[in-house]
């Protein structure tokens, strides 16, 4: 484990009990970073994180902040999938952005399978990121009918995000994809929402719907 003061459950209880009542995420991030200016170990927090949230951010953000190596940063979240009920998992992205794609894409197919929603959903958005430009062929295909809200999200979010960079790709995928309309519209919607694909490809998506509900 990365660092060498280790902290232990109720100094780190004892110093987020000194922000400010009420306090944010901004406060915390100050205390993060604070622990990694001391090359803090968060480790003994571990059995804790899922049963107490107010650990979850420190536990992992503490080490990734100090780990420098994307294929090491991966490794460590791999081996701490503890997502349950976390549905921030999209605040690692930029964490494993410079991972080699076919590395991502090897877990991602673990994940994508896995019987925790939350994993599901990491499977999907460890992508959005320039990691997943080109790879629109590649990634398309892991896209599959999931009845978790949060899942559902992450798939349409990363359509979307393949829609920036291969519009043609996608746009004859959603003519062949055999997906609820559940994801196939939120996919749209996120589309729609995108300040970084035009006006005339969101408008040729949109034409879509009608065909794709008939496939409710």
């Amino acid at each position: 484990m990365v660092g060498n003061m280790k902290l232990t459950k109720e100094q780190v209880q004892k110093d987020l009990d000194a922000l400010p009542e009420h306090y944010k995420t901004g406060d915390v991030d100050r205390l993060i970073r604070q622990y990694v200016k001391q090359k803090a170990d968060v480790s003994a927090l571990r059995p804790y994180i899922l049963d107490q949230q107010q650990f979850h951010r420190i536990y992992f953000y503490v080490p990734l902040n100090q780990i420098r190596n994307a294929d090491e940063r991966m490794a460590f979240i791999h081996e701490n999938l503890l997502f349950s009920n976390w549905w921030h998992t999209d605040q690692l992205i930029s964490y494993v952005a410079d991972l080699d794609f076919d590395v991502a894409l090897l877990y991602a197919k673990n994940y994508i399978h896995s019987e925790d929603p939350f994993i599901r959903r990491w499977g999907y958005v460890l992508f959005i990121s320039r990691l997943c430009k080109g790879h629109a062929a590649q990634l398309l295909p892991l896209v599959h009918n999931d009845e978790a809200y949060y899942v559902q999200m992450a798939e349409g979010w990363l359509i979307a995000e393949l829609a920036i960079y291969e519009p043609e790709v996608v746009y004859a995928w959603f003519q062949i994809n055999d997906l609820k309309y559940n994801i196939n519209g939120k996919a749209i919607q996120k589309i729609c929402d995108s300040f970084r694909i035009s006006e005339d490809w969101k408008q040729k998506y949109k034409e879509l719907r009608p065909e794709l509900r008939k496939r409710r």
